[in-house]
């Protein structure tokens, strides 16, 4: 799978973890984030990852700043992105099986890096399921297409 990763500054050596993790399980991994360690602001990286996922240039989306909810918050500016923060893997797994999420996103500094390891296996090996859950994307995205702005 073609994943696209991102963080800021917090998140850097989780970051570099999780891609030599996910490489070694045979995963294409983009990087979108800082590898630095100098005050990076995290709303530039989570652009950058939800623009690859909705353009088609990645499959799924990887988010991870302090906290993992403001490079969340920028990800889902981004139409058709569908972010969700996950600090346990109940619910990166709900969150693909019911709500079809395309970018999961959690804080380095609230888990670790064996419970990020365990998110992300969750959420890439869920798939949506579908249904009356469909309705319920569907209904989402309608009303992101009612708030969008003219481009």
């Amino acid at each position: 799978m073609k994943i696209g990763i991102a963080n800021d500054h917090t998140a850097t050596d989780m970051k570099k973890e999780l891609v030599e993790y996910l490489e070694a399980q045979g995963h294409e991994v983009i990087n979108f984030g800082t590898d630095g360690y100098e005050s990076a602001d995290y709303y530039i990286y989570g652009e950058k990852v939800a623009n690859a996922v909705a353009s088609g240039e990645v499959e799924k989306g990887i988010a991870i700043c302090g906290t993992g909810v403001g490079i969340g918050m920028a990800c889902n500016k981004v139409n058709g992105i569908r972010a969700c923060m996950c600090s346990e893997p109940y619910s990166a797994k709900y969150t693909r099986l019911h709500n079809d999420a395309n970018i999961i996103t959690f804080g380095a500094r609230v888990i670790g890096i064996e419970m990020a390891k365990m998110i992300v296996d969750t959420f890439l090996n869920t798939e949506f399921e579908g249904g009356r859950h469909q309705r319920r994307v569907n209904g989402i995205m309608d009303i992101e297409r009612r708030n969008r702005t003219n481009q």
